[in-house]
Protein backbone atom coordinates (compact mmCIF):
# COMPACT_ATOMS: atom_id res chain seq x y z
CA UNK A 1 0.00 0.00 0.00
CA UNK A 2 0.85 3.64 -0.24
CA UNK A 3 3.14 4.78 2.74
CA UNK A 4 0.11 6.89 3.50
CA UNK A 5 -2.69 4.45 3.88
CA UNK A 6 -6.32 5.39 2.38
CA UNK A 7 -7.21 5.76 5.65
CA UNK A 8 -4.73 7.97 7.05
CA UNK A 9 -5.68 9.78 3.41
CA UNK A 10 -9.48 9.65 4.22
CA UNK A 11 -9.04 11.48 7.71
CA UNK A 12 -7.06 14.10 5.96
CA UNK A 13 -9.71 14.37 3.21
CA UNK A 14 -12.38 15.05 6.08
CA UNK A 15 -10.28 18.34 7.07
CA UNK A 16 -10.07 19.30 3.15
CA UNK A 17 -13.71 18.39 2.73
CA UNK A 18 -14.50 21.24 5.74
CA UNK A 19 -11.93 23.35 4.10
CA UNK A 20 -13.69 23.30 0.70
CA UNK A 21 -17.32 23.50 2.47
CA UNK A 22 -15.71 26.63 4.24
CA UNK A 23 -14.69 28.54 1.18
CA UNK A 24 -17.31 27.70 -0.69
CA UNK A 25 -19.58 28.90 1.78
CA UNK A 26 -18.05 32.17 2.05
CA UNK A 27 -18.10 32.41 -1.74
CA UNK A 28 -21.57 32.43 -2.20
CA UNK A 29 -22.32 34.61 0.61
CA UNK A 30 -19.98 37.10 -0.63
CA UNK A 31 -20.40 37.29 -4.43
CA UNK A 32 -17.99 35.97 -7.30
CA UNK A 33 -15.32 38.62 -5.91
CA UNK A 34 -14.77 36.51 -3.08
CA UNK A 35 -13.91 33.37 -5.61
CA UNK A 36 -10.20 35.34 -7.12
CA UNK A 37 -8.18 33.26 -4.70
CA UNK A 38 -9.48 30.28 -5.67
CA UNK A 39 -10.33 30.30 -8.95
CA UNK A 40 -7.58 30.00 -11.61
CA UNK A 41 -7.42 33.59 -13.80
CA UNK A 42 -8.64 33.63 -17.29
CA UNK A 43 -5.16 32.82 -18.60
CA UNK A 44 -4.74 29.53 -15.97
CA UNK A 45 -8.44 29.01 -16.89
CA UNK A 46 -8.95 25.13 -15.99
CA UNK A 47 -10.91 24.81 -19.25
CA UNK A 48 -10.73 27.85 -21.62
CA UNK A 49 -8.63 28.36 -24.52
CA UNK A 50 -4.64 28.76 -24.03
CA UNK A 51 -1.45 28.46 -25.80
CA UNK A 52 0.43 25.74 -27.04
CA UNK A 53 3.50 25.38 -29.53
CA UNK A 54 2.35 22.90 -32.62
CA UNK A 55 5.63 21.04 -33.11
CA UNK A 56 5.87 18.77 -36.42
CA UNK A 57 7.93 16.47 -36.54
CA UNK A 58 9.71 15.20 -40.02
CA UNK A 59 7.91 11.70 -41.10
CA UNK A 60 4.45 10.71 -40.56
CA UNK A 61 3.45 10.56 -36.75
CA UNK A 62 2.04 6.69 -36.95
CA UNK A 63 0.08 4.89 -34.03
CA UNK A 64 0.76 1.46 -32.52
CA UNK A 65 -1.09 -0.43 -35.53
CA UNK A 66 1.04 1.63 -38.01
CA UNK A 67 -2.10 4.24 -38.86
CA UNK A 68 -1.03 7.90 -38.90
CA UNK A 69 -1.77 9.51 -35.82
CA UNK A 70 -3.00 12.74 -37.86
CA UNK A 71 -6.16 10.45 -38.84
CA UNK A 72 -7.27 9.68 -35.81
CA UNK A 73 -9.30 11.47 -33.19
CA UNK A 74 -10.01 11.13 -29.56
CA UNK A 75 -11.47 7.82 -29.49
CA UNK A 76 -8.00 6.68 -30.29
CA UNK A 77 -6.98 8.56 -26.84
CA UNK A 78 -9.82 7.23 -25.00
CA UNK A 79 -10.10 3.46 -26.82
CA UNK A 80 -11.27 1.20 -23.47
CA UNK A 81 -8.99 -2.09 -25.67
CA UNK A 82 -5.25 0.37 -25.02
CA UNK A 83 -3.65 1.10 -22.34
CA UNK A 84 -1.55 4.17 -23.43
CA UNK A 85 1.99 5.51 -22.64
CA UNK A 86 2.41 9.37 -22.13
CA UNK A 87 5.97 10.63 -21.43
CA UNK A 88 6.47 14.07 -19.67
CA UNK A 89 9.48 15.76 -20.53
CA UNK A 90 10.45 18.85 -18.47
CA UNK A 91 14.03 20.89 -17.67
CA UNK A 92 15.68 19.60 -13.83
CA UNK A 93 14.34 23.35 -13.55
CA UNK A 94 11.27 23.32 -14.50
CA UNK A 95 9.92 20.17 -12.68
CA UNK A 96 11.94 21.34 -9.32
CA UNK A 97 9.58 24.40 -9.87
CA UNK A 98 6.15 22.17 -9.76
CA UNK A 99 7.85 19.90 -7.08
CA UNK A 100 8.59 22.95 -5.07
CA UNK A 101 4.71 24.19 -4.74
CA UNK A 102 2.12 21.63 -6.22
CA UNK A 103 -0.75 23.43 -4.66
CA UNK A 104 0.05 26.57 -7.20
CA UNK A 105 -1.14 24.93 -10.36
CA UNK A 106 0.88 26.77 -12.20
CA UNK A 107 2.03 25.39 -15.40
CA UNK A 108 5.92 25.11 -16.76
CA UNK A 109 6.54 24.77 -20.30
CA UNK A 110 7.59 20.81 -21.17
CA UNK A 111 7.18 18.10 -24.24
CA UNK A 112 4.96 15.37 -24.57
CA UNK A 113 5.73 11.96 -26.16
CA UNK A 114 3.00 9.69 -27.35
CA UNK A 115 3.81 7.26 -30.08
CA UNK A 116 6.17 8.54 -32.80
CA UNK A 117 5.28 12.33 -32.08
CA UNK A 118 6.13 14.82 -29.73
CA UNK A 119 4.93 18.07 -29.41
CA UNK A 120 5.32 21.32 -26.77
CA UNK A 121 2.72 21.27 -24.35
CA UNK A 122 2.13 22.96 -20.41
CA UNK A 123 2.75 21.08 -17.26
CA UNK A 124 0.85 21.36 -13.88
CA UNK A 125 -0.76 19.39 -11.01
CA UNK A 126 -4.15 19.57 -10.48
CA UNK A 127 -7.02 18.60 -7.88
CA UNK A 128 -8.85 20.00 -5.14
CA UNK A 129 -7.54 21.05 -1.57
CA UNK A 130 -7.43 17.27 -0.94
CA UNK A 131 -5.61 16.45 -3.78
CA UNK A 132 -2.69 17.74 -2.38
CA UNK A 133 -3.73 16.55 1.60
CA UNK A 134 -0.85 14.46 2.55
CA UNK A 135 1.20 14.46 -0.55
CA UNK A 136 2.82 17.49 0.62
CA UNK A 137 4.98 18.99 3.12
CA UNK A 138 3.42 21.69 4.68
CA UNK A 139 2.60 22.08 8.33
CA UNK A 140 -1.02 23.45 7.35
CA UNK A 141 -3.95 20.60 7.22
CA UNK A 142 -6.25 23.14 6.48
CA UNK A 143 -4.02 24.79 4.25
CA UNK A 144 -2.08 22.15 1.89
CA UNK A 145 1.38 23.76 0.60
CA UNK A 146 5.34 22.90 0.40
CA UNK A 147 6.95 20.23 -1.63
CA UNK A 148 5.79 17.08 -3.20
CA UNK A 149 6.12 14.41 -0.97
CA UNK A 150 3.81 11.94 -2.88
CA UNK A 151 5.14 10.04 -6.14
CA UNK A 152 1.97 10.43 -8.07
CA UNK A 153 -0.02 13.61 -8.26
CA UNK A 154 -2.87 14.29 -10.76
CA UNK A 155 -1.49 16.13 -13.50
CA UNK A 156 -2.89 18.21 -16.65
CA UNK A 157 -1.38 18.71 -19.73
CA UNK A 158 -2.12 21.84 -21.98
CA UNK A 159 -2.24 20.99 -25.35
CA UNK A 160 -2.60 24.95 -26.74
CA UNK A 161 0.08 25.60 -24.91
CA UNK A 162 1.48 28.30 -27.54
CA UNK A 163 -1.60 28.37 -30.14
CA UNK A 164 -4.70 28.58 -28.69
CA UNK A 165 -6.23 26.36 -31.97
CA UNK A 166 -3.92 23.61 -31.63
CA UNK A 167 -5.39 20.01 -30.64
CA UNK A 168 -3.62 17.05 -30.66
CA UNK A 169 -6.30 13.94 -31.37
CA UNK A 170 -9.15 16.50 -31.45
CA UNK A 171 -8.03 17.80 -27.76
CA UNK A 172 -6.47 20.54 -26.00
CA UNK A 173 -6.17 19.20 -22.75
CA UNK A 174 -5.24 15.51 -21.03
CA UNK A 175 -5.72 15.08 -17.77
CA UNK A 176 -3.98 12.07 -15.61
CA UNK A 177 -5.84 11.40 -12.36
CA UNK A 178 -3.81 10.11 -9.67
CA UNK A 179 -6.27 7.91 -8.01
CA UNK A 180 -4.38 8.36 -4.61
CA UNK A 181 -7.68 7.45 -2.81
CA UNK A 182 -8.90 4.95 -4.82
CA UNK A 183 -6.81 1.33 -3.85
CA UNK A 184 -8.66 -0.55 -6.70
CA UNK A 185 -7.74 2.14 -9.54
CA UNK A 186 -11.54 1.44 -10.92
CA UNK A 187 -13.61 3.97 -9.43
CA UNK A 188 -13.49 7.00 -12.18
CA UNK A 189 -13.39 4.52 -15.24
CA UNK A 190 -16.14 2.41 -14.04
CA UNK A 191 -17.97 4.90 -13.40
CA UNK A 192 -18.13 6.91 -16.12
CA UNK A 193 -18.28 3.73 -18.31
CA UNK A 194 -21.69 2.96 -16.67
CA UNK A 195 -23.12 6.69 -16.59
CA UNK A 196 -21.99 6.54 -20.61
CA UNK A 197 -23.76 2.98 -21.20
CA UNK A 198 -26.79 4.81 -19.62
CA UNK A 199 -26.93 7.73 -22.43
CA UNK A 200 -25.69 10.14 -19.45
CA UNK A 201 -23.60 12.93 -20.93
CA UNK A 202 -20.27 11.84 -18.69
CA UNK A 203 -17.02 12.34 -19.62
CA UNK A 204 -14.33 9.40 -21.11
CA UNK A 205 -11.89 7.59 -18.78
CA UNK A 206 -9.34 4.95 -19.16
CA UNK A 207 -5.95 3.95 -17.76
CA UNK A 208 -2.79 5.08 -18.95
CA UNK A 209 1.06 5.00 -18.32
CA UNK A 210 2.75 8.33 -17.27
CA UNK A 211 6.08 9.04 -17.25
CA UNK A 212 8.05 12.18 -16.55
CA UNK A 213 11.70 12.11 -18.11
CA UNK A 214 11.68 8.78 -18.72
CA UNK A 215 11.25 7.24 -15.65
CA UNK A 216 7.90 5.44 -14.81
CA UNK A 217 5.41 7.14 -12.28
CA UNK A 218 2.85 5.24 -12.31
CA UNK A 219 -0.77 4.14 -13.73
CA UNK A 220 -3.91 7.23 -14.34
CA UNK A 221 -6.74 7.56 -14.80
CA UNK A 222 -7.13 9.50 -18.13
CA UNK A 223 -10.43 11.49 -17.70
CA UNK A 224 -11.49 13.48 -20.58
CA UNK A 225 -11.70 17.12 -19.90
CA UNK A 226 -14.78 19.12 -19.83
CA UNK A 227 -15.19 22.02 -22.13
CA UNK A 228 -16.28 23.02 -25.12
CA UNK A 229 -15.03 19.95 -27.47
CA UNK A 230 -17.04 17.72 -25.12
CA UNK A 231 -20.43 19.92 -25.15
CA UNK A 232 -20.06 19.97 -28.95
CA UNK A 233 -19.89 16.28 -28.87
CA UNK A 234 -22.73 15.28 -26.68
CA UNK A 235 -25.17 17.86 -26.97
CA UNK A 236 -26.99 19.07 -30.84
CA UNK A 237 -26.51 22.67 -29.91
CA UNK A 238 -22.50 22.27 -28.37
CA UNK A 239 -22.17 26.63 -28.17
CA UNK A 240 -24.42 27.11 -24.51
CA UNK A 241 -22.90 27.67 -21.16
CA UNK A 242 -20.92 24.89 -19.07
CA UNK A 243 -21.08 26.07 -15.24
CA UNK A 244 -18.58 24.03 -13.12
CA UNK A 245 -19.98 23.60 -9.58
CA UNK A 246 -22.59 26.89 -9.58
CA UNK A 247 -25.76 24.84 -8.18
CA UNK A 248 -29.13 26.28 -9.33
CA UNK A 249 -30.41 27.45 -5.49
CA UNK A 250 -28.68 28.71 -2.94
CA UNK A 251 -28.89 26.75 0.99
CA UNK A 252 -31.87 28.72 1.51
CA UNK A 253 -34.16 27.87 -1.60
CA UNK A 254 -33.49 31.45 -3.44
CA UNK A 255 -32.21 31.89 -6.57
CA UNK A 256 -28.41 31.36 -7.23
CA UNK A 257 -26.89 34.96 -8.44
CA UNK A 258 -26.41 35.56 -12.17
CA UNK A 259 -22.87 36.50 -11.07
CA UNK A 260 -21.94 32.98 -9.46
CA UNK A 261 -22.86 31.50 -12.69
CA UNK A 262 -20.51 33.66 -14.50
CA UNK A 263 -18.16 33.02 -12.41
CA UNK A 264 -18.12 29.20 -12.88
CA UNK A 265 -18.16 29.05 -17.16
CA UNK A 266 -16.28 26.62 -18.55
CA UNK A 267 -17.63 28.03 -21.79
CA UNK A 268 -17.83 31.19 -23.62
CA UNK A 269 -16.05 32.85 -20.44
CA UNK A 270 -14.76 35.88 -22.64
CA UNK A 271 -17.77 36.62 -24.29
CA UNK A 272 -18.77 39.80 -22.71
CA UNK A 273 -22.64 39.39 -23.38
CA UNK A 274 -22.61 35.58 -21.93
CA UNK A 275 -25.35 35.61 -19.04
CA UNK A 276 -27.13 33.15 -17.35
CA UNK A 277 -30.62 33.96 -18.54
CA UNK A 278 -31.81 30.02 -19.31
CA UNK A 279 -30.79 28.71 -16.55
CA UNK A 280 -32.01 31.28 -14.09
CA UNK A 281 -35.23 30.99 -15.57
CA UNK A 282 -35.30 27.51 -15.34
CA UNK A 283 -34.86 27.49 -11.35
CA UNK A 284 -37.73 30.58 -11.60
CA UNK A 285 -39.76 27.94 -12.65
CA UNK A 286 -38.99 25.23 -10.77
CA UNK A 287 -39.94 27.94 -7.30
CA UNK A 288 -43.38 28.69 -8.66
CA UNK A 289 -44.65 26.20 -9.91
CA UNK A 290 -47.42 23.91 -8.17
CA UNK A 291 -46.51 21.04 -10.84
CA UNK A 292 -42.81 20.18 -9.84
CA UNK A 293 -42.83 17.30 -12.00
CA UNK A 294 -43.94 19.00 -15.01
CA UNK A 295 -41.62 21.64 -14.67
CA UNK A 296 -39.09 19.31 -15.07
CA UNK A 297 -40.33 17.73 -18.28
CA UNK A 298 -39.85 20.86 -19.50
CA UNK A 299 -36.56 21.73 -18.96
CA UNK A 300 -35.01 18.47 -18.79
CA UNK A 301 -34.63 15.09 -20.83
CA UNK A 302 -36.42 12.72 -17.74
CA UNK A 303 -34.77 9.47 -19.18
CA UNK A 304 -31.06 11.08 -19.46
CA UNK A 305 -31.83 12.71 -16.19
CA UNK A 306 -33.17 10.17 -14.04
CA UNK A 307 -30.57 7.40 -15.34
CA UNK A 308 -28.08 9.78 -13.91
CA UNK A 309 -29.52 9.49 -10.34
CA UNK A 310 -29.95 5.90 -10.81
CA UNK A 311 -26.06 5.42 -11.69
CA UNK A 312 -25.43 8.11 -8.73
CA UNK A 313 -27.19 6.01 -5.97
CA UNK A 314 -26.13 2.82 -7.40
CA UNK A 315 -22.31 3.87 -7.37
CA UNK A 316 -22.82 5.85 -4.15
CA UNK A 317 -21.13 8.53 -5.71
CA UNK A 318 -21.42 10.21 -2.22
CA UNK A 319 -18.95 13.20 -2.65
CA UNK A 320 -21.32 14.27 -5.95
CA UNK A 321 -24.41 16.42 -5.88
CA UNK A 322 -26.08 14.41 -3.15
CA UNK A 323 -24.08 15.31 -0.71
CA UNK A 324 -25.04 18.99 0.87
CA UNK A 325 -21.82 19.00 3.01
CA UNK A 326 -22.38 21.87 6.02
CA UNK A 327 -19.28 23.43 7.74
CA UNK A 328 -21.92 24.37 10.92
CA UNK A 329 -25.69 23.76 11.57
CA UNK A 330 -26.29 26.41 9.93
CA UNK A 331 -28.51 25.75 6.91
CA UNK A 332 -26.77 28.25 4.77
CA UNK A 333 -23.43 26.59 5.94
CA UNK A 334 -24.26 24.01 3.12
CA UNK A 335 -23.04 23.28 -0.27
CA UNK A 336 -22.04 20.54 -2.90
CA UNK A 337 -19.77 19.84 -5.71
CA UNK A 338 -18.54 17.47 -8.10
CA UNK A 339 -20.92 18.38 -11.00
CA UNK A 340 -21.82 20.64 -13.74
CA UNK A 341 -24.50 22.06 -15.65
CA UNK A 342 -25.09 22.57 -19.14
CA UNK A 343 -27.51 24.97 -20.81
CA UNK A 344 -28.83 24.29 -24.27
CA UNK A 345 -29.10 27.66 -25.90
CA UNK A 346 -31.41 26.08 -29.06
CA UNK A 347 -33.90 24.04 -26.80
CA UNK A 348 -33.23 25.48 -23.50
CA UNK A 349 -32.89 22.29 -21.95
CA UNK A 350 -30.68 21.56 -18.81
CA UNK A 351 -28.40 18.60 -18.81
CA UNK A 352 -26.45 17.83 -14.97
CA UNK A 353 -22.92 16.29 -15.83
CA UNK A 354 -21.07 13.97 -13.75
CA UNK A 355 -17.70 15.20 -12.18
CA UNK A 356 -14.83 13.06 -9.92
CA UNK A 357 -15.76 9.59 -9.15
CA UNK A 358 -12.58 8.56 -7.39
CA UNK A 359 -14.54 8.28 -3.85
CA UNK A 360 -17.58 6.35 -5.48
CA UNK A 361 -18.30 2.61 -4.76
CA UNK A 362 -16.38 2.80 -1.45
CA UNK A 363 -20.22 2.93 0.53
CA UNK A 364 -21.92 0.64 -1.80
CA UNK A 365 -21.92 -2.29 1.36
CA UNK A 366 -21.26 0.17 3.85
CA UNK A 367 -20.60 3.62 5.00
CA UNK A 368 -17.26 2.73 5.05
CA UNK A 369 -15.96 6.18 3.80
CA UNK A 370 -15.68 8.24 7.20
CA UNK A 371 -16.26 11.58 5.16
CA UNK A 372 -18.74 11.12 2.30
CA UNK A 373 -21.69 9.01 3.45
CA UNK A 374 -25.24 9.97 2.81
CA UNK A 375 -27.67 8.29 4.15
CA UNK A 376 -30.72 9.05 2.88
CA UNK A 377 -32.35 6.97 0.93
CA UNK A 378 -33.95 8.58 -2.56
CA UNK A 379 -36.23 11.57 -1.44
CA UNK A 380 -35.72 10.70 1.94
CA UNK A 381 -35.16 14.15 4.48
CA UNK A 382 -33.75 14.23 8.12
CA UNK A 383 -33.87 16.30 10.96
CA UNK A 384 -36.81 18.21 9.31
CA UNK A 385 -34.37 19.83 6.57
CA UNK A 386 -31.70 21.16 9.39
CA UNK A 387 -28.04 19.91 9.34
CA UNK A 388 -27.34 16.80 11.21
CA UNK A 389 -24.05 14.75 11.91
CA UNK A 390 -23.33 11.35 10.04
CA UNK A 391 -20.68 9.16 9.90
CA UNK A 392 -17.59 8.19 11.45
CA UNK A 393 -16.36 11.62 11.92
CA UNK A 394 -19.69 12.78 12.71
CA UNK A 395 -19.51 15.68 9.83
CA UNK A 396 -22.15 17.58 9.47
CA UNK A 397 -24.39 17.48 6.20
CA UNK A 398 -28.10 18.47 4.82
CA UNK A 399 -30.56 16.12 3.27
CA UNK A 400 -30.36 16.66 -0.50
CA UNK A 401 -34.37 16.71 -1.19
CA UNK A 402 -34.67 19.75 0.80
CA UNK A 403 -33.20 21.59 -1.87
CA UNK A 404 -35.77 22.59 -4.75
CA UNK A 405 -34.65 20.75 -7.29
CA UNK A 406 -33.86 17.69 -5.80
CA UNK A 407 -37.26 17.80 -4.45
CA UNK A 408 -38.72 18.30 -7.91
CA UNK A 409 -36.93 15.14 -8.66
CA UNK A 410 -38.33 13.29 -5.99
CA UNK A 411 -42.17 13.28 -6.82
CA UNK A 412 -40.68 11.17 -9.86
CA UNK A 413 -39.97 7.93 -8.19
CA UNK A 414 -41.69 6.13 -10.64
CA UNK A 415 -39.16 7.33 -13.22
CA UNK A 416 -36.44 7.23 -10.80
CA UNK A 417 -37.59 3.34 -10.30
CA UNK A 418 -37.98 2.33 -13.88
CA UNK A 419 -34.21 4.12 -14.45
CA UNK A 420 -33.14 1.79 -12.11
CA UNK A 421 -34.71 -1.31 -13.40
CA UNK A 422 -32.74 0.03 -16.57
CA UNK A 423 -29.68 -0.03 -15.57
CA UNK A 424 -30.18 -3.01 -13.97
CA UNK A 425 -31.70 -4.96 -16.63
CA UNK A 426 -28.48 -3.28 -18.71
CA UNK A 427 -24.76 -2.46 -18.07
CA UNK A 428 -25.05 -3.41 -14.63
CA UNK A 429 -25.71 -7.23 -15.11
CA UNK A 430 -22.40 -9.88 -14.57
CA UNK A 431 -22.02 -11.36 -17.56
CA UNK A 432 -21.45 -7.73 -18.69
CA UNK A 433 -19.20 -6.45 -16.01
CA UNK A 434 -17.14 -9.03 -14.71
CA UNK A 435 -15.57 -9.80 -18.34
CA UNK A 436 -15.07 -5.71 -18.93
CA UNK A 437 -12.71 -6.35 -15.67
CA UNK A 438 -11.12 -8.95 -16.58
CA UNK A 439 -9.87 -7.72 -19.23
CA UNK A 440 -9.09 -4.33 -17.43
CA UNK A 441 -7.72 -5.71 -14.55
CA UNK A 442 -5.31 -7.98 -17.41
CA UNK A 443 -4.79 -4.19 -19.21
CA UNK A 444 -2.84 -2.45 -16.42
CA UNK A 445 -1.63 -5.51 -13.79
CA UNK A 446 1.64 -5.39 -15.42
CA UNK A 447 1.98 -1.97 -15.14
CA UNK A 448 0.89 -1.48 -11.46
CA UNK A 449 3.27 -4.41 -10.46
CA UNK A 450 5.97 -2.04 -12.30
CA UNK A 451 5.02 0.96 -10.06
CA UNK A 452 4.87 -1.28 -7.25
CA UNK A 453 8.81 -2.53 -7.80
CA UNK A 454 9.73 1.10 -8.28
CA UNK A 455 7.93 3.38 -6.01
CA UNK A 456 7.83 2.70 -1.95
CA UNK A 457 4.40 4.24 -1.68
CA UNK A 458 2.54 2.87 -4.80
CA UNK A 459 -0.04 0.05 -3.83
CA UNK A 460 1.28 -3.36 -4.06
CA UNK A 461 -0.09 -5.92 -6.67
CA UNK A 462 -1.52 -8.65 -4.05
CA UNK A 463 -3.19 -4.97 -1.73
CA UNK A 464 -5.10 -3.89 -5.49
CA UNK A 465 -6.07 -7.45 -6.56
CA UNK A 466 -7.67 -7.52 -3.07
CA UNK A 467 -9.10 -3.87 -4.14
CA UNK A 468 -10.26 -4.80 -7.49
CA UNK A 469 -12.38 -8.34 -5.88
CA UNK A 470 -13.77 -5.72 -2.88
CA UNK A 471 -15.00 -3.77 -6.04
CA UNK A 472 -16.31 -6.88 -7.39
CA UNK A 473 -18.21 -8.17 -4.19
CA UNK A 474 -19.71 -4.47 -4.16
CA UNK A 475 -20.80 -4.79 -7.34
CA UNK A 476 -22.95 -7.21 -6.58
CA UNK A 477 -24.18 -6.18 -3.14
CA UNK A 478 -25.44 -3.05 -5.69
CA UNK A 479 -27.29 -5.59 -8.13
CA UNK A 480 -28.78 -7.79 -5.09
CA UNK A 481 -30.00 -4.32 -3.22
CA UNK A 482 -31.07 -1.38 -6.22
CA UNK A 483 -31.31 2.07 -5.27
CA UNK A 484 -34.72 3.58 -3.95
Amino acid sequence: MCATSVAERQVRFAVAILVAVLVATACSQRGPEAYDDVLPSPAQDEDGADTDEDTEDADEPESEDGLDLDERDDTYLFDQTKLHTFDIELSEADLAILDADPVAEEYVPGTLRFENETIAVGVRYKGSIGAFVGCVDGPELFDPSGAKTCTKLSLKVKINWDDPDTEFLGVRKLQFHSMNLDPSLFHERLGYWLMGEMGVAAPRSTHARVLVNGEFVGVFALTENLDGRFTRAHFDDGSGNFYKEVWPFTPNGGLTDEDMFIAGLRTNENDPNTNALIIRRFAADLLGTDNPAGTIENWMDIESTMNHLAVDRTIRHDDGPFHFYCSSTRVDGCSNHNFFFYENPSSSQITMVPWDLDNAFSNVVKDANPVTPVPDGFGEIQNDCKPFSYGSFALQQRSAACDPLFAAWATMDDEFAAAVDRLHDGPLRAEIIDPLLDQWEEQIKDAVAEAATMHSDAIDLDDWAEAVEKLRWELEHARNNPAA
